[in-house]
C-alpha cells in the first residue's frame, strides 16, 4: 500500500503549484499585503463564488480548520484499535497545536506570522470610516486594543472625521511579507492527518465506527484539497502562498521527531498476533 503521507504531500504540492500557476497565467490571485486592494471586493468575485471572502468554505472550515481537524484526530484516536491509541499520536497532536499558536496567535508577543510581516516591511495602521489609512505606532499591533479619536487624539490627525464619538477600531499590519496563513494551516493539517491514517488504516478488522472516523479523516484531507486549490488560485502572491506551504510542511515534521514516533501499522500487526 502507497504511504498514505507521501501520497498527500503529492497531492498538495501538484495542486498548490497547478493553482499558483493558474492564478498568474490569468491573473485571478489578489495580493493580501496590499491595503488597497483588501478593503475592496476581490475582481473574480462576480465570476467565482470562492473568490469572495464570505464563502462558506472560508467562514465555516477554513477559518476553523484547526477546529476541524482537531475534531477529526479525536474522533479517530478515540476509535483506534487498543494497540493504536498511543501516547506518540496524542503528543504528535500537542505538538501541532503549538505550531499552530505560535504562528497564529502569540510567539512571546506577537504571533510568528506577525513577526515576519513587521520585519519585512509592514505598517500598523488604522482604517477610517473614509478608507484612508492612518499609521499608528507599531505597539498597537502588539496590544491589539481598540482606538479612537476619543481614547488617543494624539494618534489621529485633527481633521478626521468619524460617523459618531463611540466609533472605534483596532489597527492591523499591512504591506510586508503576508504568509499565507491557509496555506500554511492547510497543508500541516492535511499531513498531520494523513499521518494519523498511516498509523491505523493497514491494520485488521477496524470496528464500524473507527471505519466510519476513517471515512470522515479522508473526507476532510479532500475538503483541505480543495480549499487548497482555491486559495491558490484567488488568494495571495506566489511567494506568499510557498513560504505558506514551507511553514506548513516544517510544522509538521515537528510532529515527526524521533522521540514521537510509534511502531508501524506492521509491527501492530506483528505484536497484535502475538498477544491472540
Amino acid at each position: 500500500m502507497p504511504d498514505v503521507r507521501q501520497s498527500t504531500l503529492a497531492a498538495l504540492t501538484a495542486i498548490l503549484i497547478g493553482g499558483t500557476l493558474y492564478s498568474v497565467a490569468f491573473n485571478t490571485f489578489l495580493d493580501t499585503s496590499d491595503p488597497l486592494l483588501t478593503s475592496l471586493p476581490h475582481p473574480q468575485h462576480a465570476l467565482s463564488y470562492f473568490a469572495r471572502k464570505q464563502n462558506i468554505l472560508n467562514q465555516l472550515f477554513i477559518k476553523k480548520s484547526w477546529g476541524w481537524t482537531t475534531a477529526a484526530f479525536i474522533a479517530l484516536w478515540t476509535t483506534s484499535p487498543r494497540e493504536a491509541r498511543t501516547r506518540g499520536r496524542f503528543y504528535k497532536w500537542v505538538v501541532a497545536t503549538t505550531v499552530w499558536l505560535l504562528f497564529t496567535t502569540w510567539f512571546f508577543g506577537p504571533a510568528v506570522g506577525e513577526r515576519v510581516t513587521a520585519l519585512s516591511g509592514g505598517q500598523c495602521v488604522v482604517r477610517m470610516p473614509s478608507g484612508i489609512l492612518v499609521p499608528v505606532p507599531s505597539s498597537y499591533c502588539v496590544t491589539r486594543e481598540a482606538l479612537s479619536p476619543a481614547t488617543h487624539p494624539d494618534i489621529f490627525p485633527v481633521a478626521v472625521v468619524v460617523p459618531d464619538g463611540d466609533w472605534r477600531t483596532r489597527p492591523k499590519l499591512v504591506r510586508g511579507h503576508d504568509i499565507s496563513g491557509h496555506v500554511f494551516l492547510l497543508t500541516m493539517s492535511s499531513l498531520f492527518l494523513a499521518d494519523q491514517l498511516h498509523a491505523t488504516i493497514a491494520l485488521p478488522n477496524p470496528t464500524t465506527i473507527h471505519s466510519f472516523a476513517i471515512l470522515t479523516v479522508c473526507g476532510l484531507v479532500s475538503l483541505w484539497m480543495f480549499a487548497t486549490y482555491t486559495t491558490s488560485v484567488y488568494f495571495h502572491t506566489p511567494i506568499e502562498k510557498l513560504t505558506g506551504y514551507l511553514v506548513g510542511v516544517a510544522g509538521f515534521l515537528c510532529t515527526q521527531l524521533p522521540f514521537l514516533q510509534d511502531p508501524t501499522p506492521v509491527e501492530m500487526n506483528v505484536e497484535a498476533g502475538r498477544r491472540d
